[in-house]
């Protein structure tokens, strides 16, 4: 027996939520980490992402971490670091659940937990720092005989700058006048010499001193 026809309309299909966009950082990495032997210190590394999108930018993250040091659970910033707080984090194939401090945490560290594992604090590099400020910044929070906290790493990055800027107005300041820009100011003149007159009764003369 054939089934029945009609000319109703067709059976209507499950609506399904929108998929969200995936979002994702703009290339590999960029990671410096303290050498597994040593042990660690205020910082075991250094992280410079590209952007402060975190969610698009943890995924990275995570994937490094989970394929050498351990399946990444959980993580914890402080809640100025970010635009963004959200509590769950996707990433490649789980979430990370996340934990932010307004307080008694480093403004410029990132936590990351893995479970049974351990954890590591990172240095989080802003995302629009010059290249050669971040290779220095990275190295330092990866060497083993630096023991810095990240604003400390921050801190000193900062000094440096402002001694080399100081250093260089000085080289130009030099070449400037090397260069004639700067006119040399003239000698004093020298004062004319006093003149004593010195009356006699028999003569009369001007004698210079």
């Amino acid at each position: 027996m054939n089934p029945p026809t009609g000319t109703g309309p067709p059976p209507r299909a499950v609506e399904r939520a929108p998929a969200r966009p995936e979002r994702t950082s703009a290339g590999p990495v960029r990671l410096a980490l303290r050498p597994p032997t040593f042990p660690p210190g205020p910082v075991c590394g250094a992280w410079w992402p590209r952007t402060d999108d975190l969610m698009a930018e943890l995924p990275a993250l995570t994937e490094a971490f989970d394929a050498t040091r351990g399946r990444v659970s959980r993580m914890a910033s402080h809640r100025d670091t970010w635009p963004a707080a959200p509590c769950d984090l996707p990433v490649t194939g789980h979430t990370v659940k996340a934990a932010w401090f307004a307080s008694g945490f480093d403004p410029h560290m990132i936590r990351l937990f893995s479970y049974g594992v351990g954890r590591w604090d990172l240095l989080v590099v802003p995302p629009r720092t010059e290249t050669a400020t971040a290779a220095r910044l990275m190295a330092a929070a990866a060497d083993p005989a630096l023991h810095l906290t990240a604003s400390g790493l921050l801190a000193a990055e900062r000094r440096r700058h402002a001694e080399d800027e100081v250093v260089r107005e000085q080289g130009q300041m030099e070449q400037w006048e090397d260069e004639g820009g700067a006119p040399r100011r003239p000698a004093a003149p020298l004062p004319p010499p006093a003149t004593v007159t010195v009356r006699d009764p028999l003569f009369a003369y001007r004698r210079v001193r």
